[in-house]
């Protein structure tokens, strides 16, 4: 990974004033043509002849409010003269344009400004799209805790977590002391160096954090 590339072009995120959870790691993946994700079932079209690669950031959380274990993620497609061409951004499971056609919301010619969803973390370039999900001011306080454990599919054949209904009841229990109702103010929030790594590197770390967290919630 290319630490310096991948901070020129990292995203600006924007988080609701009262998010209790934030970025722990970013895996970076660049991806040329012919090339998959490594974390999110898709493939990409390189079809615009001015497209060099794509940037991957792989926006790992430890929590999102309803389940242990986040994983969100940002594109952004780089031309061969270092532009921002175009930018994608993850909404649980699917992806949306991130960039507006007016390129309005890049700053510095490099930065995508994005939204994060309070508690949930989907990423939208309009904080007012929020506005149109009928359970955002819900999921976050009655439905704080209720997926328990989810094991994202490239962990799926390895024996690396215990999923069972005790987990699931004691993640379940622990969330409930985050929960909140969404100002649906937001505030930017500074991805620090530290935070960003090779995909590889993230891959590995997931499963240690996971089961450190799965611990500490034992403890009490």
């Amino acid at each position: 990974m290319n630490l310096q590339h991948a901070l020129k072009y990292a995203p600006h995120l924007y988080f609701d004033k009262k998010e209790p959870f934030f970025p722990c790691m970013i895996g970076v993946t660049e991806i040329r043509k012919g090339e998959v994700s490594p974390s999110f079932r898709r493939s990409f079209i390189f079809d615009d002849e001015r497209l060099d690669h794509i940037i991957e950031y792989a926006i790992y959380f430890d929590f999102d409010i309803q389940h242990l274990y986040e994983l969100e993620h940002v594109w952004v497609y780089v031309s061969k003269e270092e532009d921002v061409l175009d930018c994608e951004a993850s909404f649980h499971g699917r992806y949306f344009k991130g960039l507006f056609p007016d390129r309005r919301n890049l700053v510095n010619n490099t930065h995508v400004k994005l939204y994060s969803q309070p508690g949930k973390h989907a990423f939208f370039p309009d904080e007012q799209f929020f506005h149109f999900i009928p359970d955002v001011m819900t999921c976050t306080d009655e439905g704080a805790g209720q997926d328990g454990l989810t094991v994202p599919f490239f962990y799926k054949h390895e024996q690396v977590f215990q999923q069972n209904v005790n987990t699931n009841q004691l993640i379940k229990q622990y969330m409930k002391r985050f929960r909140f109702t969404p100002s649906l103010k937001f505030e930017y929030f500074e991805l620090k160096d530290v935070l960003f790594r090779s995909w590889t590197e993230v891959f590995e770390e997931i499963p240690r954090r996971m089961n450190s967290r799965l611990e500490e919630m034992k403890k009490g």
